[in-house]
């Protein structure tokens, strides 16, 4: 007997509804919790949003239990809080954990673009400015979410233009508030156009095989996030909560 369906409704910012096929026990909750991650990163789902388990059983045609499930392995990942006398929320961003995570992400990208530099050829760096044109065709038109995707795709590259592809995988493990952060900042006014220059900056100092050029072009691109989380007052509380150590 062929699996039914489960139908995840358009939600605020979604395109028309998606279909996914509706499975039991852990398939169900992998699909919700995929689902969910995908909302709460891209910010469709907000930091204190309520996340009701009745409402989101009747949102995926399923039980309370999968939901639940999903639920609980969002509350591993930092992306939900569950209080289990007032309710399940949409984690805010933790400050401390943001700020290690680009930490993380600024050194282990300074040793890829070295290594890159190292044993890129021409195609290499062909295909990184026609990831390049991708961004600014992205820019152009206003796509955020296929923006930040390509974004990813550059710095992947990279990754294995030096060798180490898994080096990128490491990065993934800790860019989940990262990439949260970047649906908030990359529809300011002019930012796009920012990370474009500095990718610009990245592949001219690769061009050159000049290892300091590049590793400061990737430090102010990543950098910059730094220097905006340095100062608390000025991160939205109710977006962001400040988990430094007193």
């Amino acid at each position: 007997m062929a699996d039914a369906e489960i139908r995840i409704g358009p939600g605020k910012g979604r395109s028309p509804e998606h279909v996914i096929p509706r499975a039991r026990g852990e398939r169900a909750a992998n699909q919700i919790h995929a689902a969910l991650r995908d909302d709460i990163v891209q910010m469709r789902l907000k930091p204190l949003d309520v996340l009701n388990e009745k409402l989101l059983g009747e949102r995926f045609g399923v039980s309370r239990t999968p939901v639940r499930e999903a639920l609980l392995r969002l509350s591993d990942e930092g992306l939900v809080d569950i209080y289990p006398q007032s309710g399940t929320f949409v984690g805010r961003i933790p400050r401390r954990a943001l700020f290690e995570a680009i930490l993380i992400r600024k050194a282990l990208e300074a040793t890829t673009v070295t290594l890159a530099i190292a044993g890129a050829q021409a195609e290499g760096l062909a295909e990184l400015e026609d990831i390049q044109s991708q961004l600014v065709a992205c820019a152009e038109t206003g796509d955020i979410v296929r923006f930040h995707r390509v974004d990813s795709e550059f710095h992947q590259r990279i990754a294995e233009l030096a060798g180490y592809p898994g080096i990128w995988n490491l990065i993934q493990q800790v860019q989940v508030q990262i990439d949260r952060y970047r649906y908030i900042t990359l529809p300011r006014s002019g930012r796009l156009d920012v990370v474009i220059e500095e990718h610009a900056a990245i592949i001219d100092g690769m061009r050159r095989r000049d290892d300091c050029a590049a590793v400061a072009a990737m430090g102010i691109h990543i950098g910059r996030m730094l220097e905006e989380l340095d100062d608390m007052q000025h991160l939205d509380p109710a977006i962001f909560i400040d988990d430094r150590q007193p």
